[in-house]
């Protein structure tokens, strides 16, 4: 699959000036695509021809880079588009100054032929360093999002832009200012959006298994950060082992009651009776999680997560995960005889603790023998 990152960012931050720096360079030996999503003209600086192909604009730039200016629906846009780029490298998707990125990610795993030909590797925001301040503690009318905010809270990587256009001191507290809002992203500082390309593709920052590999990264307390009213965020870590059955419901819930809310959200999980981590990420409502990597032995098996969005309850969220734990010590043992509730109470035996994150199999005591799982060991389900 072509990997895809999205470039956003206020107007006037440097986008346009990093993507000609990205066609210009000949010492990186990638093809991009880059594909503006907006309407109006091209920007990037065309070199040798343009021709027209079912509404979308066509340049072929330096370096057998190619840029296209997609008027109207993006899906549709990419499917005419994968068999001139399907050898590309990569693919850059520069938003318009005042979108939200989250439209344009949720594409990459709403539609499933887009999901089977690209994948999306990272959101990365341009921020100028002169004005980002003034742009974040800018006031909107009731209803109305600060983009500004937004696109910092979506990001992956933060390229601080025009760092010679401020005092030097400064930095340190516009970067504190943006970890306030996106804990997790890291801030690259730059000049003239001079950045070096390859770091700016595979990132793989929607890849469950790179969740594993960063998570610690943005829950260690030395880090300085500056809390932003317009956004929350929460990153929490804990011991203890959870249930997998409670989570699947508070996650169910988390989703459907503040996925509007929602920014980005990513998390490492221990799983009672899993000997392997449970993973997680998500962008508004479209949630991925699975069980990845193994704890190692030597591995201390924690839970850390990371939530940024709108009108959270830190409180609420942190008691909701706090609820799903329980003890890896359970009530019965292999061969008690139980009561278990499969719409009535039906007598069984427990024949194995600890199965797929469930704290019981039990074996029912009918003709069929019947094997069900004790999800939770707890009085309401099991006796």
């Amino acid at each position: 699959r072509i990997p895809v990152t999205i470039l956003t960012g206020f107007l006037g931050s440097g986008k346009t000036t990093l993507l000609n720096y990205i066609l210009e360079d000949p010492n990186h030996g990638l093809r991009f695509a880059i594909i503006e999503n907006e309407f109006g003209a091209v920007s990037v600086d065309s070199k040798i021809l343009s021709e027209k192909t079912e509404g979308d604009e066509l340049i072929e730039v330096m370096n057998g880079c190619i840029c296209c200016t997609v008027r109207g629906d993006l899906v549709e846009a990419l499917k005419r588009l994968y068999t001139k780029i399907e050898d590309f490298d990569a693919i850059i998707i520069e938003t318009t100054g005042m979108a939200d990125p989250a439209p344009v990610a949720q594409t990459f795993f709403i539609d499933e032929e887009i999901n089977a030909k690209f994948i999306l590797d990272g959101i990365i925001t341009v921020v100028d360093s002169k004005n980002i301040l003034t742009r974040l503690d800018e006031q909107k009318p009731d209803g109305v999002v600060n983009e500004a905010v937004q696109q910092v809270a979506f990001a992956d990587k933060i390229l601080v832009n025009k760092i010679d256009l401020v005092d030097r001191k400064v930095l340190p507290d516009i970067e504190a200012r943006l970890r306030g809002i996106n804990p997790t992203a890291k801030t690259v500082r730059c000049q003239q959006s001079q950045v070096e390309p390859l770091t700016l593709i595979n990132i793989k920052a929607f890849t469950l298994n790179n969740v594993t590999m960063h998570t610690p990264e943005f829950l260690e307390n030395e880090i300085k950060t500056k809390h932003d009213p317009t956004i929350d965020s929460l990153a929490l870590t804990f011991d203890g082992c959870l249930n997998i059955n409670m989570l699947k419901e508070l996650i169910h819930d988390l989703i459907e009651n503040l996925g509007a809310n929602l920014y980005r959200y990513k998390g490492v999980l221990n799983v009672a009776g899993m000997e392997y981590k449970f993973v997680f990420q998500g962008v508004g409502m479209l949630f991925s999680g699975n069980f990845t990597a193994k704890w190692e032995a030597s591995e201390e098996r924690k839970n850390s997560f990371v939530f940024i969005g709108k009108g959270l309850n830190k409180k609420t969220l942190t008691d909701s995960f706090m609820a799903c734990q329980c003890s890896p010590s359970l009530r019965f043992k292999v061969g008690d005889i139980i009561l278990c509730k499969t719409g009535h109470w039906t007598k069984g035996k427990i024949v194995k603790l600890w199965d797929q994150g469930n704290p019981y199999r039990i074996e029912l005591d009918n003709e069929e023998k019947r094997n069900v799982w004790g999800p939770i060991d707890a009085d309401d389900y099991v006796k």
